[in-house]
């Protein structure tokens, strides 16, 4: 069974667009619009059961019940699949099929009564560019019931082995418990998998929190809680990793992380497409936002050479919101996107992989899963990131990371990333833009992360040993820094609202205000060196330290507004509370001469600093370092 129809485990009307669409749409001025919204939860039965109201189509043709035809052609070498649809009571079963531009296609129309199972015989050779398959049901003068559908083929797969799950986690016991309960209700999802390793690196231990005796006693001897110290994501997963090396039993190791709620369907649909693989291939996750269902935040990501610079493919369009236009009314996702990397959210790597290119590189978090899938490419192996497989994360939406602890290992891991794998000489521009991010800091008076990021590349310039020998204590001491800035301290609601002389400026609302007043050619020249000037001759407003100038929201707080000003109360970016920023011309000039000379030094030096990280590459990912590591920090 390659994939089967399912509905959400919970009762949530948020997740319904995902999993089927009785609902009928138009289109208007080229967006689509609904006609009629009926989609009821008293019509879902069970797991792969509803009801058809009379008179009423469903459409099967979602996120999750669809079938990814265009990666199945590709990747594998499946040709012939099977779909058996069963149903009880009148109705007309309709197939279709889409092209890579979204195009619908009808395949075959079959009507039915009674209790029926329809078999449906579909060729693969059609999908190059993309492409899904998918099915409606009609019910006629009566209801009929759905009882069920999948998605089969009689060949054999490539790889027969098991999963074993590496969940990594830092004091959240809760979702790893709602993890485990899902993964343990999952029948048809335990038969894959061999072991399943909570690597629990935190003081909030999984196994005291309420509802692991449950789990425990329900998986058996599957399940295995290993501890040890803090070593980030990376020391995590590649501790997941060197564990399923031991198990003859598992060909694949499938990692998780701990905030997350998975769609167990998704966890066995990504342990079959690996058996089905025609190569070794790492097979990766898209992400839902888990505060807000039906939003899709992350898919098909990639590395852009020049920049040396993650992003996803289409971009521009994330997130994209089911609810307001489906599967079958989003043409781009009708494509094949292929990917260069996918976060580890939720990843399946090949035990084979593992063997031939290591584990992780101890960079403790931060494009640790994108180096990885570079280095696995280089070696011939790709990453797919494979729709229909999917879970809900925390977004990135009410965070910035890049000016809290985290600015340390986004300039680190990206830079050391680009010493092992730009094709670029001297990285592109890659340096370029990261002194760029340098400077759009200094003038929004944001001093501590730039100090992290200084941090950062003169560790670069120390050597690759740093990295291994660091990756307990870089965190902590990152953090510790903290201290030294004031602008880290988020003012919290006291009953005494921050205020400011000048009062709150709004830009947000206004539509396409930041196209309209973001510099860009010769003013965005003007603006950096007249800021600039003025930031490091001027004088700090003493009327300013002690009451900010203006208050900004976070979406108005760019870096073309904050620098007109000397001080700034900034609201946070989960909206706890509030930032005051005040210019420190000291601070500034200090600053800016360290980040001129370090990215001066690192130009100089790229090619040899290039040759010593990938000469040491294989003992920073080598799994005789890692246990040393893992034995040091049990």
């Amino acid at each position: 069974m390659l994939q089967k129809v399912v509905f959400p485990t919970e009762r949530d009307p948020d997740l319904l667009p995902l999993y089927a669409d009785p609902e009928t749409w138009s289109v208007i001025d080229e967006e689509p619009v609904r006609v009629s919204s009926r989609a009821q939860l008293g019509n879902i039965l069970g797991r792969t059961r509803a009801r058809v109201v009379a008179g009423r189509r469903v459409s099967f043709g979602t996120y999750f019940n669809g079938f990814p035809a265009s990666y199945w052609q590709h990747w594998t070498g499946v040709r012939q699949v099977r779909l058996t649809v069963r149903t009880t009571g009148p109705a007309t079963i309709l197939v279709y099929r889409s092209n890579g531009s979204g195009t619908k296609q009808r395949l075959e129309t079959r009507e039915v009564e009674g209790s029926a199972t329809s078999d449906f015989a579909l060729t693969l050779d059609q999908y190059s560019d993309g492409g899904w398959i998918w099915f409606d049901i009609a019910a006629d003068e009566k209801a009929a019931i759905f009882e069920g559908a999948e998605w089969t083929t009689e060949q054999a797969p490539v790889r027969t082995g098991k999963a074993s799950i590496g969940i990594t986690t830092y004091n959240k016991p809760d979702y790893c418990i709602g993890t485990l309960s899902a993964l343990a209700e999952a029948e048809d999802v335990l038969e894959l998998i061999d072991r399943v390793f909570v690597i629990d690196q935190g003081t909030e231990r999984v196994d005291a929190e309420p509802g692991y005796d449950a789990v425990s006693t329900a998986l058996g001897d599957t399940l295995q809680i290993i501890t040890q110290g803090n070593l980030g994501g990376s020391g995590g997963f590649a501790r997941a990793m060197s564990e399923t090396l031991d198990r003859p039993d598992s060909d694949f190791v499938q990692l998780l992380d701990d905030d997350v709620r998975i769609e167990p369907e998704s966890v066995r649909r990504s342990i079959v497409f690996g058996r089905y693989a025609s190569t070794p291939t790492i097979v990766g996750a898209h992400m839902f936002d888990l505060l807000d269902r039906p939003k899709l935040h992350a898919w098909a990501e990639v590395i852009d050479e020049q920049p040396f610079m993650w992003r996803a493919l289409y971009q521009e369009e994330l997130p994209h919101d089911f609810s307001v236009a489906n599967l079958r009314q989003t043409p781009m996702m009708h494509q094949r996107l292929d990917a260069d990397y996918n976060g580890w959210w939720m990843c399946l790597i090949p035990v084979d992989i593992i063997r031939e290119i290591g584990l992780a590189l101890p960079a403790f978090i931060k494009w640790d899963d994108a180096e990885y899938s570079i280095r696995a490419r280089e070696a011939g192996y790709p990453t797919v990131s494979m729709p229909g497989v999917a879970l809900w994360h925390v977004s990135w939406v009410g965070k910035d990371d890049s000016i809290d602890w985290q600015a340390y290992f986004h300039a680190r891991n990206r830079i050391v990333s680009g010493l092992l794998h730009s094709r670029a000489p001297d990285g592109g521009t890659l340096l370029r833009h990261s002194r760029r991010v340098d400077l759009k800091h200094l003038m929004m008076m944001q001093y501590y992360p730039v100090a992290l990021r200084h941090r950062a590349l003169r560790d670069i310039l120390s050597g690759p040993a740093h990295m291994r020998r660091t990756l307990a204590t870089a965190m902590p001491e990152a953090r510790a820094l903290a201290a030294s800035f004031p602008e880290t301290v988020v003012h919290k609601d006291s009953g005494v609202p921050l205020r400011s002389r000048r009062g709150r400026q709004v830009f947000a609302l206004r539509r396409n205000v930041h196209d309209l007043d973001n510099p860009t050619g010769w003013r965005l020249r003007w603006f950096t060196l007249s800021t600039l000037a003025s930031h490091w001759l001027r004088g700090t407003d003493p009327a300013g330290i002690t009451v900010p100038e203006v208050e900004f929201g976070k979406e108005d707080a760019h870096w073309w507004r904050v620098p007109r000003v000397d001080s700034a109360l900034v609201s946070a970016a989960n909206g706890a509370g509030k930032n005051i920023y005040v210019r420190d011309r000291a601070a500034f000039r200090r600053m800016l001469i360290d980040s001129v000379r370090l990215h001066r030094r690192l130009r100089r030096q790229w090619d040899r600093l290039s040759r010593d990280y990938r000469a040491a590459a294989p003992e920073l990912s080598a799994r005789e370092q890692w246990r040393t590591t893992f034995e040091e920090n049990s």
